[in-house]
């Protein structure tokens, strides 16, 4: 459809005519350890509000990690500066062309991209009264197995947590780490997988955590423990040590440091260092190319897995959706900070996780409640883009 038939489909009212932007200090429940560094206090995240002139709105967030992706001021200012003032005037249904534009007009910011493309998806809901999966291409599966991170420097905290997960249904368990000596790693690996039981699916991830050149010693180690998967051991840019690597292991490697393109994805199938792919919306820069990312590691055999930062529930529903709408993701999601790691969320209700699966709806749009009062007044800055 070109840009005047759509404008005369649909009118004036459903143009962009206002952009919001907030940014909030959400504190977090307890100190989360990884390879690449530790999350205490609190995580700093962004948000977005579109606006239509026929009065619907669309909502999304950019969750950056300084170590992984980017920083919250950087996002701010390209949302602000450049992304934004990109769109307005468009239509959401448009969105594809409004997103190849942001990425003429901006390098990188996959998270401030991100942002834009999840509030698209939710305006178009709003203004179609459609479940955001629609606009993906429809439902392919709305009971998405939830994995739940144990990050806490006290190992007796994450078997609680474990106790207390399996009594709620969750199955999946994802032990961070990196950051002991190899054999006291061993003895909390050990202790762990006790806790969550045979019939629990249990993965490691290093976060990048180890230098290459004793990666193999230390991870052989870990075979006999028949780990789901071990994830990014080293920094994502040595992928040929990751395909050396893997080629002296029993366990299957999964890569997320390593791929946040399509391009970066081409790469690692060609080198063959990786069996399978964590996609999230914050690295790829939006549910769309997640879902395009999806699709390609499908094609050249690798599983997936539905990875995503230190995020509320705006951005967890953005991911669902285009889970929700895609064929794979066979390794679960981790849409689970909302629920178990936020001291609370930004939303008027409770992320839908139920019974160890995150329940998607068929609500319009991303089929969030957002406390708009919240949202505004407790920001520590935000602007008006018109």
């Amino acid at each position: 459809m070109t840009d005047s038939v759509l404008h005369e489909a649909v009118g004036n009212v459903s143009e962009i005519i206002k952009a919001e932007v907030f940014v909030h200090e959400l504190p977090v429940r307890r100190v989360r350890r990884h390879g690449s560094g530790d999350v205490a206090g609190g995580v700093r995240n962004v948000f977005v509000r579109l606006e239509a002139a026929c009065g619907a709105t669309g909502w999304g967030e950019a969750a950056p990690w300084p170590v992984f992706t980017g920083t919250a001021e950087a996002n701010f200012s390209a949302l602000k500066h450049y992304l934004l003032p990109a769109i307005l005037g468009g239509h959401a249904m448009e969105a594809p062309s409004l997103l190849a534009d942001m990425d003429r007009r901006l390098v990188g910011h996959p998270e401030a991209k991100a942002a834009i493309d999840s509030a698209l998806l939710d305006l178009a809901g709003q203004q179609l009264g459609a479940p955001a999966w629609m606009s993906l291409g429809g439902c392919y599966n709305r009971q998405l197995p939830l994995s739940v991170s144990l990050a806490d420097p006290e190992v007796e905290a994450d078997i609680d947590l474990v106790q207390r997960l399996l009594s709620e249904g969750v199955r999946i368990f994802k032990i961070k780490t990196g950051f002991l000596e190899h054999k006291d790693e061993l003895i909390r690996l050990e202790q762990l997988v006790d806790a969550a039981g045979a019939n629990s699916s249990v993965r490691v991830d290093y976060n990048q955590g180890l230098p290459c050149f004793d990666a193999r010693r230390k991870l052989v180690d870990l075979d006999s423990f028949g780990f789901t998967f071990i994830e990014q051991p080293f920094a994502g840019r040595y992928l040929e040590q990751l395909a050396e690597l893997r080629d002296h292991l029993k366990t299957p490697i999964l890569a997320d440091e390593a791929v946040f393109s399509l391009s970066d994805l081409h790469r690692t199938v060609g080198l063959r260092a990786a069996d399978a792919i964590s996609i999230k919306i914050m690295k790829c820069g939006g549910p769309r190319a997640g879902a395009q990312l999806a699709a390609a590691a499908e094609g050249a055999g690798l599983s997936t897995y539905g990875g995503d930062m230190f995020e509320t529930a705006i951005a967890h529903a953005a991911g669902a959706h285009m889970i929700c709408a895609t064929k794979g993701f066979d390794l679960g999601c981790e849409f689970y900070h909302s629920t178990y790691h936020l001291e609370r969320d930004l939303q008027s209700e409770p992320f839908w996780v139920k019974d160890g699966y995150v329940q998607v709806p068929d609500r319009p749009g991303l089929g969030i409640h957002v406390d708009e009062d919240r949202m505004r007044g407790e920001a520590l800055a935000s602007c008006v883009v018109n």
